[in-house]
């Protein structure tokens, strides 16, 4: 039952990731592809009904791991306060600005909440990236499953690079969700964008998938991390294809196996100590009580069905094109 739930809450990141990835890539990208409001009231509207939703699987991949591995949950909650606070002030910035935006009709008022869109949008990125990698390369623990040292300790080289590998993948994530998702010189632009970084941006993924592999990695690993390079590059083939739908699941699969290679290395830990291997917690050593992960299990089952469905339902509403077409005039004042 331990395992299985480790394997739950692998799933609710690679959700997160994945669905989550694209809208903080259209938010990083606001400035980029939005060449005036027109354009990036377009960018908006792409993610506009489904951003909040996509924040729900972060929402239940915490609980889940309270619930279900609740020394886990204490330990990196606790050791890397700092930049999950940051991470959750990006997160409500940038949902604040979503709101807001539309509320003035004024161009000062807009760019000030498109700035906080842009700013949380790549927080919230570099954040997400820097915990997860941290998680998986370690932290420093004693035996109590306390951090020793400064409250600074998860900010090491291997989660920065973690960070930018996170960052770099809702950048391209994005673009390819815009290509699929626009019209017009909107997604011209989006297309041209991945064709020609697509490879530097996402070098940093590959940099870590690399050293996660040598550090801790195993045969199916190394498997998985392959996969990501192979999913990446045929995204990359279809995009020049015009296959956007095609790649845009590949960018789904390259997500997904890059979860199974990162937690793959992780288990049977679920957050090693840097100081000791003695002290690193496990997923045997963190679980709750086989009564409580059988509850949630029944619970999971019945609810889970219903949340896919309902998020299925919303993205098929809002599947077709948008383009400046769409986007009622409006008058921009100059200040």
């Amino acid at each position: 039952m331990e395992t299985l739930w480790f394997c739950v809450i692998a799933l609710l990141w690679l959700g997160y990731l994945f669905l989550e990835g694209f809208d903080f890539g259209v938010g990083m990208l606001l400035p980029v592809l939005g060449r005036d409001e027109t354009e990036r009231r377009v960018l908006i509207n792409t993610i506009g009904p489904v951003w909040d939703g996509n924040e729900v699987w972060l929402l239940v991949a915490g609980g889940a791991t309270f619930a279900a591995f609740p020394g886990w949950y204490a330990s990196l909650f606790s050791s890397a306060y700092l930049p999950l606070t940051l991470f959750l002030v990006a997160l409500i910035a940038r949902g604040v600005a979503f709101e807001y935006r539309g509320k003035v009709d004024s161009a000062r008022w807009r760019r000030l909440w498109d700035t906080m869109i842009v700013a949380g949008s790549w927080v919230a990125a570099l954040g997400v990236g820097l915990v997860l990698s941290a998680n998986v390369f370690g932290l420093p623990l004693d035996a109590n499953g306390d951090r020793v040292g400064s409250p600074f300790a998860a900010i090491t080289p291997q989660s920065l690079l973690g960070a930018l590998a996170v960052a770099g993948y809702a950048l391209v994530h994005g673009a390819v969700f815009l290509t699929l998702k626009t019209e017009g010189e909107v997604r011209e632009r989006a297309r041209g964008l991945v064709l020609r970084y697509a490879p530097f941006a996402l070098l940093p993924l590959v940099v870590l998938l690399l050293l996660v592999q040598l550090h801790s990695g195993s045969t199916w690993t190394w498997a998985a991390s392959i996969v990501v390079a192979l999913a990446a590059l045929g995204g990359y083939a279809r995009l020049v294809l015009r296959r956007e739908g095609q790649a845009f699941a590949l960018m789904g699969v390259a997500v997904a196996a890059t979860v199974v290679a990162l937690f793959g290395a992780l288990y049977p830990n679920v957050l090693p100590s840097t100081l000791d291997p003695a002290f690193s917690l496990t997923v045997a050593d963190t679980a709750s009580s086989p009564y409580t992960l059988t509850v949630m299990t029944w619970v999971a089952a019945f609810g889970t069905p219903a949340v896919l469905v309902y998020q299925g339902w919303t993205y098929w509403v809002f599947r077709k094109r948008i383009g400046t077409r769409h986007i009622p005039a409006v008058h921009v004042p100059s200040s």
